[in-house]
């Protein structure tokens, strides 16, 4: 029984048992790889948002004569 070791962009890594399970992730966007194979650093997620900062401070005005 073969082993094939499959990478999906979204859903990670998962080993396919039989060549037509393979086939079938083919078409479904994975693609195989080789335990040999290096880890290429991909970009998956985009860049992290500035968050706004809290309420903007207002400064005091002081009363009085």
């Amino acid at each position: 029984m073969p082993i094939i070791y499959m990478s999906h962009p979204v859903h990670g890594a998962k080993i396919a048992s039989l060549e037509l399970e393979a086939v079938a992730d083919d078409q479904n966007g994975c693609t195989r790889y080789t335990l040999d194979t290096p880890d290429v650093v991909e970009e998956a997620a985009p860049q992290e948002v500035k968050r706004r900062r809290g309420r903007p401070v207002v400064e005091a005005v002081e009363l009085g004569a």
